[in-house]
């Protein structure tokens, strides 16, 4: 099945999808770092990245036509207009890549269509633009006029939404927003997926169950020292305040009776590299300068990591510092944030430190990706076969 992938970054989501069984068309990218990094895996020979057609090109001058339909366009649109972090300028934001996604779906027509962004969109304040994002993915051509305004254009498409002549090329729209240490990821990141599949196929669809949770983490940490015995941490290193806090709660159903597995931390996501500055590994040199102030804590070892941040001009804030248990910090490498993001050990970043955290922190995890991505493969190949 073929795929496009718009604004692909250092490629977490590409590779995502690529791993559920998509074969990329185009990998378009235009910051030169990011296709750097993209360029130095395939120059390793690394699959799948190495099969990518990587365009290093701006989307708003993009000539789609030259790939036809395809089955999926995937896309990280840019965030920094709905960050939390950011200048809160939503719609008005240069940087709104919205109306080129539709662009693309306009004339590529995909079976499917995955999208990402940080839950700052999902506030109040966007709600009418999260609104209009939905229906503009429902009637792609139902295109905003010359020199409308977009609430003129969000009424246009909520009356074609309602008359129910609704014809051309349609997408059923669903929107979640999913935490990734639920689906198995070492890293607590809340975002929002929008998933789209043309109304003419009649799929049914939904977000994969999450798989993984917090409480069968507490289990096996605080209940059968599963967690502990599993990393060889002496009993006299585990937190026993937190151990007896728990203990008394053992048989509380309500509480233990998960059949999911465990959530994932930073402990398991780099148990299997060696102490930073091996030259075993790459991109995995030590950055000095780590302290904790208020607000800038570090992610403790022995849960899943905060949300991995690009940080203002690429510098990291404390959720890409590791909290030991004696309250010592320290930045992650590259390498072991790369691992939080789940990205293979084979794939490299070649940039500085603070490019590399920059990529690392604007990335989708390639593992919660893939759960999505299969998803939809899956469906497109029951509707197939339907045929």
């Amino acid at each position: 099945m073929t795929s496009v992938e718009l604004f692909a970054g250092a490629g977490g989501l590409a590779l995502g999808t690529a791993l559920a069984g998509f074969s990329h068309k185009a990998v378009v990218e235009i910051d030169h770092d990011a296709c750097n990094t993209i360029r130095a895996n395939q120059e390793r020979g690394l699959k799948p990245v190495c099969d990518w057609p990587l365009f290093e090109a701006d989307v708003t001058k993009f000539p789609f036509e030259m790939f036809g339909s395809v089955d999926l366009l995937a896309a990280g649109v840019p965030c920094q207009p709905w960050s939390m972090g950011g200048k809160h300028k939503g719609m008005e934001d240069a940087r709104n890549m919205f109306p080129e996604m539709l662009t693309a779906v306009r004339t590529m027509k995909p079976k499917a269509i995955l999208i990402e962004n940080v839950k700052g969109l999902l506030r109040q304040s966007f709600a009418n633009y999260f609104q209009y994002i939905n229906l503009m993915l429902s009637f792609p051509e139902v295109t905003r006029k010359e020199g409308e305004q977009w609430r003129h254009h969000l009424s246009r498409l909520e009356q074609h939404q309602t008359s129910g002549k609704q014809h051309g090329l349609c997408y059923n729209v669903i929107s979640e927003l999913l935490n990734a240490a639920n689906y198995g990821v070492p890293q607590k990141r809340e975002r929002v997926f929008i998933v789209a599949f043309r109304s003419d196929l009649k799929i049914r669809w939904n977000f994969p169950q999450e798989s993984h949770s917090r409480e069968r983490l507490w289990e096996s940490q605080f209940v059968t020292g599963e967690y502990w015995d599993h990393h060889k941490v002496a009993k006299r290193h585990r937190p026993l305040d937190v151990i007896r806090k728990f203990t008394g709660r053992a048989h509380e159903p309500t509480l233990f009776s998960s059949n999911q597995e465990r959530w994932q931390t930073v402990r398991d996501a780099i148990s299997s590299l060696p102490p930073p500055d091996s030259d075993k590994v790459t991109n995995h040199q030590q950055q000095p300068g780590a302290r904790s102030y208020h607000g800038h804590t570090g992610s403790p070892i022995d849960e899943p990591a905060k949300t991995l941040k690009a940080g203002d001009h690429g510098v990291p804030g404390g959720e890409n510092m590791i909290l030991f248990p004696d309250g010592r910090v320290r930045y992650m490498t590259v390498r072991e944030s790369a691992c939080i993001q789940t990205f293979p050990n084979e794939f490299v970043f070649p940039g500085s430190w603070t490019e590399n955290m920059r990529q690392l922190g604007n990335a989708v995890p390639a593992q919660l990706a893939r759960i999505i991505a299969t998803g939809i493969r899956s469906r497109l190949l029951e509707q197939r076969i339907a045929d």
